[in-house]
């Protein structure tokens, strides 16, 4: 393995642990190449009857992809910019298939890249410390890893409003928009795991039984009345089912109310193009497979850091800091269809796509 991934069987259950946690467990290619391998070979090995994934640290599970590294990449024109996302959405289409129990342990920052490893799990576990959030429209991305696909199947137009907004979500809030299955508080999350490494599972199905048992007493702790996504569900369904991301914006800013006002405030901060390429990302999504919707999201991220603001975001929200980018273009109204249309134009044949085989 390497650096910052570990791994450890134990009972009948494979452990993949990310170590990076000064980074918040943010994924490097060496990363998302170690638990490839880790997964392959454990999906073939009788002695594993489950896979369970967490992040060291304790403020963690996975905060993303390494963005910094993005930024580095782009500008020495390293190619391995573009292999980084062909082996991640890879890698998340992997989980989603995976044959055997996969259980996402999300506790803490659990963003971008981390919903990318842990969407795709059979029991998704949050806690009282998450906050999740697909968050790539503030720095000029949109959100990718299967974003489009698996916000698309959430209630309603909660996905739009997410995806959109790039907004932090806890636990209740994640169960509502059915991006996670069962809550913990985090201490008894520890309690879990310490109680499965003490025993022996001959199954799948029996590592399941056993986490279904101890997330089953905590089942009431999270009601939809803890849920700031539940009580604004129908204004958020009536206003981001509008056609296009102008009318979105006008709507949420003719609405009255703090909610209404903050993220008019939030959407009108992030980058106009991505807010337009994101909203039909999702829209496209709905009807999509998982795996044609991973190869859509691989031409979209192809040219983000081309033609796109990706670059300049990070640069202004990570590398210097300074907190105002100059998006292009800067107004909602100067997006053009064609523009955003480009975005999903493949660069690649179909056979000759770089994920051409996903699903076959």
């Amino acid at each position: 393995m390497t650096e910052f991934v570990s791994t450890q069987l134990q009972g009948g259950v494979a452990y993949l642990t990310l170590t990076r946690p000064q980074a918040l467990n943010a994924l490097s290619l060496d990363m998302i190449r170690a638990m490839t391998e880790a997964l392959q070979g454990w999906e073939n090995d009788p002695g594993v009857q489950a896979v369970v994934v967490a992040g060291a640290g304790g403020k963690a599970f996975c905060a993303g992809g390494d963005i910094r590294w993005f930024h580095q990449a782009y500008h020495a024109n390293d190619p391995l910019l573009d292999q980084f996302f062909v082996e991640e959405y890879a890698l998340n289409f992997l989980i989603h298939r995976y044959r055997k129990p996969y259980v996402a342990l999300m506790d803490g920052v659990v963003m971008g890249g981390g919903m990318g490893i842990s969407q795709g799990a059979k029991v998704r576990i949050v806690t009282d410390r998450t906050k999740m959030a697909m968050p790539e429209t503030n720095i000029g991305l949109f959100p990718d890893v299967g974003g489009g696909w698996f916000l698309a199947r959430t209630p309603g137009r909660i996905g739009e409003y997410l995806g959109l907004s790039g907004v932090v979500i806890g636990a209740a809030d994640a169960i509502f928009a059915q991006l996670a299955d069962a809550y913990l508080p985090s201490n008894v999350l520890a309690e879990l795991v310490a109680s499965m490494q003490a025993r022996s599972f001959e199954s799948g199905d029996a590592v399941l039984a056993h986490i279904a048992d101890a997330t089953h007493a905590h089942r009431a702790d999270i009601v939809p009345a803890d849920s700031n996504l539940a009580r604004q569900a129908e204004r958020i369904d009536t206003l981001f089912a509008r056609p296009t991301m102008q009318d979105i914006l006008a709507a949420v800013s003719d609405t009255e109310g703090d909610w209404a006002a903050q993220t008019a405030a939030t959407l009108r901060s992030r980058s106009p193009l991505m807010l337009c390429v994101t909203l039909e990302q999702i829209r496209r999504a709905r009807a999509m497979t998982l795996e044609d919707e991973l190869r859509m999201e691989l031409d979209m991220m192809y040219d983000v850091f081309r033609h796109g603001d990706g670059v300049e975001g990070i640069r202004a929200l990570v590398i210097d800091k300074d907190h105002q980018p100059k998006w292009n273009p800067s107004r909602l109204d100067d997006v053009t269809p064609g523009r955003v249309r480009a975005f999903f134009d493949s660069k690649w044949r179909r056979e000759e796509h770089p994920l051409a085989k996903l699903g076959g």
